[in-house]
């Protein structure tokens, strides 16, 4: 009898000439959907917050969504899916779902999937799920691998963890 959308179906026949129209007696009409109408779609992701490469943020910066950095950050950065540019310094701790290094990081990364492309240079410790790292990529520190690397327990609370 009804269904989820009606937009591109015809409308109701209208009466012929002759044809007696419908009467005020008769059932109230389920409203007609406009043809201007559209559905209603899911909300879609938001564009990545761009970090222009003239802006220099001193400050920790924390969103559920995507930053893309071509400028500088002293501050710790938490986010979805952070890049790095090419061009670009982040002084703190990363930590995000998806990490992409383009430019130059000093200090800790924490990521579920980390990846140093060729022209990335990491001066810090990478804890991740999955990472990988081009040829040409400089990296100093150490590498350690963890189920949930997201997680606020430090390095030291997982070497005891697993001595145990």
């Amino acid at each position: 009898m009804f269904s989820k959308s009606r937009i591109n179906e015809p409308g109701p026949a209208k009466p012929e000439e002759g044809t007696a129209a419908p009467t005020a007696s008769a059932a109230p009409a389920a409203p007609k959907p406009s043809l201007d109408s559209k559905p209603v779609a899911p909300k879609a992701k938001p564009p990545a917050s761009v970090l222009s490469s003239d802006l220099i943020v001193t400050g920790n910066l924390k969103t559920t969504g995507d930053i893309q950095v071509e400028g500088t950050v002293e501050g710790d950065v938490r986010a979805h899916l952070l890049t790095v540019g090419e061009g670009a310094t982040v002084r703190g701790e990363i930590v995000a779902d998806d990490v992409v290094v383009n430019g130059r990081v000093v200090g800790r990364v924490r990521g579920l999937k980390v990846r140093l492309t060729s022209t990335a240079r990491v001066e810090g410790d990478i804890i991740h799920k999955t990472i990988a790292i081009e040829s040409g990529a400089h990296f100093e520190g150490s590498v350690q691998r963890q189920d949930d690397p997201l997680s606020p327990a430090s390095p030291a609370k997982a070497k005891a963890a697993k001595a145990e």
